[in-house]
């Protein structure tokens, strides 16, 4: 299992295009994809589970894959972020 946390830090927090963008990242990673933030975790390939983590500007989160590619695709998934959070 790989994990890797990131706070927010778009003033928008995570909205739904985001949150459906990430989704469509999750959907092309043959691991297991949970995002989860504080006691509060769903499965990242669909759209409602993220959406009921409610992720607001300044939290954090924390994504765990589990898979044979896992490594790579933790690496995809992070740079994702990155790049649309603000992380």
């Amino acid at each position: 299992m790989v994990k890797f946390r990131f706070t927010v830090r778009d003033p928008e927090g995570f909205p739904v295009e985001t949150a459906g963008q990430l989704v469509k990242e999750a959907i092309r990673c043959t691991s297991k994809v949970t995002i989860r933030k504080g006691e509060k975790s769903g499965d990242a390939k669909l759209i409602f589970h993220v959406l009921s983590l409610s992720i607001k500007a300044g939290q954090e989160v924390e994504m765990m894959l589990e898979g044979e590619n896992e490594q790579e695709e933790a690496l995809r998934l992070e740079a994702f972020v990155r790049d649309h959070t603000g992380a």
